[in-house]
Order: C-alpha cells, then sequence, then structure tokens
C-alpha cells in the first residue's frame, strides 16, 4: 500500500500501531511522498478503533534525517494556505496542532517515537511533536536549520523550550550541535535511553502494557489535557477536568476499571 513507510501491528491483541518510515538508504530522510504517506497512515490509525497505541521508528540505523536536500523548496510564506496542506479541519480539536507536521498532538492516541537513530531538522520535528521519545543510545539529535542558512521551522522555537527548557532550546536553535543519547536524556530531549538491540523491545513492552491495561478512553483525554494545557490558565484546565471527570465517571471503562480491580483480574477496557 506504501512506498516509503509500513505499518504493522503488535501485541497480545494487534493495538499497538508500528509506523515505520522507510529508506533506510537515506537515513528515512523525508520526502514528498513520505509526508503524504505518514499523514495517511496516521490519520488512519487514529481512526481505527482496535489502535490503542501508536509507535513512530525507522527502519535501518536513522530515525528520520530530515528533509531530502534533493526536494528542499523555496516556499512564499502563503504556502501554509495552499491547496495541497490545506484539510478539513476538526472543530473538536485545536487548530494549532493541525498543521502541516504538527498534527501528532490532535490525534487521539498516544505517540511513542522509538528514536533509533539520527534524528535531524524535520526528523527532530516530528520526535517532539509525539507525546514521548525513548531513544537508542546510539541515537544522535540536530535541530540543523542553523547549519544550512535556515531558521526554527514548523514551530520548533515553540516546543523545543516547552520540551528542554529556554537555555537548552537556545542552544541547540542556535548552535545546531550534535547531540548525543547521553545529553538527550540528561536536558529532558528524550524520556527513556536504551541499548540499541533493546530499544524496539522496550518500547513495544510499555506500548502493549499500556494498550492492554490502561483506559484508552482515559488517555485519550487526559492526552487532549496535556496539550491543551500550554494555552489554558490553572483555572480553565481545572473546569475542564472537572467536566471530564464527570462524563468519565459515567463511562464504562470506569465501571470496568474498578470491577477489574476488585476482582483481581486483568482489564477489559473498551474504550467506552
Amino acid at each position: 500500500m506504501y512506498q516509503q513507510i509500513s505499518v504493522t501491528r503488535s501485541g497480545q491483541n494487534a493495538h499497538v500501531a508500528i509506523v515505520t518510515m522507510n529508506r533506510p538508504d537515506k537515513l528515512n530522510a523525508l520526502t514528498k511522498v513520505m509526508e503524504a504517506e505518514l499523514r495517511d497512515a496516521m490519520d488512519a490509525v487514529d481512526r481505527d478503533d482496535t489502535v490503542r497505541v501508536v509507535v513512530l521508528t525507522g527502519a535501518g540505523k536513522g530515525f528520520c534525517a530530515g528533509m531530502d536536500i534533493n526536494e528542499l523548496e523555496i516556499l512564499p510564506p502563503g504556502d501554509i494556505r495552499a491547496a495541497q496542506w490545506m484539510r478539513p479541519y476538526d472543530m473538536n480539536r485545536r487548530a494549532d496542532y493541525q498543521t502541516r507536521y504538527g498534527y501528532f498532538p490532535a490525534m487521539r492516541k498516544p505517540v511513542i517515537a522509538a528514536i533509533n537513530g539520527a534524528a535531524a531538522g524535520l526528523g527532530l520535528v516530528f520526535a517532539l511533536y509525539s507525546d514521548m521519545r525513548f531513544a537508542s543510545e546510539r541515537a544522535a539529535f540536530s535541530t540543523a536549520f542553523a547549519r544550512r542558512g535556515l531558521i526554527a521551522e514548523h514551530g520548533i522555537s515553540w516546543m523545543l523550550p516547552r520540551v528542554v527548557g529556554p537555555g537548552h532550546a537556545a542552544d541547540l536553535l542556535y548552535s545546531a550541535r550534535k547531540v548525543l543519547a547521553d545529553e538527550a536524556l540528561r536536558t529532558g530531549l528524550v524520556d527513556r535511553v536504551y541499548a540499541a538491540d533493546d530499544l524496539m523491545a522496550q518500547t513495544l513492552a510499555y506500548a502493549e502494557d499500556l494498550a492492554e491495561n490502561v483506559s484508552p478512553r482515559s488517555i485519550g483525554v487526559i492526552k487532549r489535557q496535556l496539550w491543551e494545557q500550554p494555552f489554558q490558565s490553572l483555572a480553565e484546565a481545572t473546569q475542564q477536568a472537572n467536566a471530564e471527570m464527570f462524563e468519565s465517571i459515567q463511562s464504562e471503562d470506569f465501571t470496568e476499571g474498578v470491577a477489574h480491580f476488585l476482582e483481581r483480574r486483568p482489564a477489559k477496557f473498551t474504550g467506552k
């Protein structure tokens, strides 16, 4: 179905979707084809109620080395309104997270980036817009833009300080230097680091635990709360939580959550 990505399933009930960028000979550098296929695949797994968690990774030795240099374009400022990038907006989701590359937060499902190698430029952008970042000890990171005469693109100037803090963000954007896995973990750029041979096994074990033992309804609501929080006051976040709690207590997953705890058995959440 796809030329430059693949989608597979994992887990006892196949609730984990693994989306793999698949141009290993080019360190999975992004092309127009891959960009379109990735958007299509992410939309598809998000709509699929049998998918509860998404893992994004790269084939071979790289995660994503950024835009393929052969496909770089000089785009006018109004390109964001070009017909090929305009999609029907979901009015129930924040418009900030429905942009050309920054759409992962608008998904209902959690996205875990399994960063197996180089993540530079747009590769780092994809990692930052994921909910969590698990890295191989061989992973390396770079914003890359300033060393190409470019600027902080695609919302990374907003996202990066929220992940690593303003000082580290300025350093990474100004210098565009290479950051290795140990420093990435220390600064909060990634959440976990594993031996290269263990990365996917450990990431999938975590993803499968979420998929099997946690309410998908709860995760969907909590994800929305987390990604809306930067735009809210404490009072607004509390009001939203109160409204969501009222709905959650009436849900089937709450009933099951109490029942499986009292009956000391595995959960059988439905997401309803």
